[in-house]
């Protein structure tokens, strides 16, 4: 506990130090898109005087990410020796899309258009990435093919339609992340939650290995645990920077990287079945936008939502951008709390 609680602190504490140069550094550089600021319809208000818009957020630079990137990385080298068969993996993992996002980041500030990263070309990177990962876990003695179940405890072996599932569900969450990373402090946030939630799950499983005699297993589980706090601990400090109004944004970089870490520490622990339930506020960004696509096909172009993704909805809606973060925030914790349940009998 220790260790985890050291973990989290350096990881704080090295994004609340670095913040103070890289964000200045940061804003010479260019500011964040135009397009992100869209500035909430007033409620309607029973009164003859003419309407006033609220004033647009201020302007913030991004490429934020890379605070997180380096502060997870310097916490989880420091503390995850012991683990590092499953530390180090998922490091690096998240160090890959965190560089993919930096470059899409890179070149939308010096494009004078903002145009980062081709789609196709960001979509075919995140798919060899997470090929990747998904053979190495299918591979690995540690990990294997078998989901856990924790309801009744026990496992369920899937073979090699575990390499489709998990690669699935990494461009899933890597790109809700990288959707949901629009408004000031939501992914950040969601992940930090999240990060706590994986750290009490991968501690229930490393006592469990660990009374069962599986001394390598309950190691790397520690050093999983070593992972999430660095990452909880990464998030709490940025958010120092990133809650409205924010002074940077996480930007690709960033939501790749939480998004992928997200990813990996649900594969660590095989809660893969449990991913969706506790990541429903980074997810539902992406089904808002099949919802909407579907909506316009059968209702005769009908849109379902004002905008999407959904939390753009809530905001055009007239709700403000940190009571979204905050109910977003508020529902993770509830849904996180309900799935821990079953691991703590």
């Amino acid at each position: 506990m220790l260790q985890i609680l050291m973990t989290a602190l350096t990881a704080l504490v090295i994004v609340l130090l670095l913040g103070r140069f890289v964000i200045p550094m940061l804003a010479r550089l260019k500011p964040d898109r135009t397009e992100r600021e869209i500035v909430p319809e007033p409620p309607p208000q029973q009164t003859t005087k003419k309407k006033q818009l609220p004033s647009p957020k201020p302007k913030a630079p991004t490429m934020g990410g890379v605070l997180v990137l380096l502060s997870v990385s310097i916490a989880t080298l420091i503390f995850g020796l012991n683990g590092m068969e499953f530390a180090l993996p998922v490091l690096v993992a998240t160090l890959a899309f965190g560089v993919l996002g930096f470059v899409d980041d890179f070149m939308r500030v010096r494009d004078p258009d903002g145009i980062g990263l081709r789609a196709a070309v960001m979509l075919g990177i995140e798919l060899v990435i997470a090929g990747i990962i998904a053979i190495w876990a299918y591979r690995s003695p540690l990990i294997g093919s078998a989901l856990y179940l924790p309801i009744s405890g026990g496992e369920w072996e899937i073979g090699i339609w575990y390499v489709p599932l998990v690669i699935v569900t990494i461009l899933a969450e890597v790109n809700a992340a990288y959707l949901s990373e629009e408004m000031d402090g939501l992914v950040t946030s969601v992940s930090t939650v999240y990060a706590l939630a994986l750290i009490a799950i991968l501690a229930a499983l490393a006592s469990v290995a660990y009374q069962d005699g599986e001394l390598l297993l309950g190691d790397n589980l520690s050093g999983g645990m070593i992972f999430a706090a660095a990452v909880a601990g990464a998030g709490v400090g940025f958010l120092r920077y990133n809650t409205y109004p924010a002074r940077v944004q996480a930007g690709s970089s960033g939501s790749f990287a939480f998004g992928g870490a997200v990813a990996m520490l649900a594969i660590l622990s095989r809660s893969l079945l449990l991913l969706p339930l506790m990541s429903f506020c980074l997810l539902a960004s992406i089904g808002s936008i099949v919802l909407q696509a579907f909506s316009r096909t059968r209702e005769g172009g009908k849109k379902l939502f004002r905008a999407v993704p959904i939390h753009r909805h809530f905001e055009l809606t007239g709700h403000p951008a940190p009571q979204i973060t905050s109910m977003y925030t508020i529902l993770t914790v509830v849904i996180c709390a309900v799935c821990l349940l079953p691991y703590f009998r």
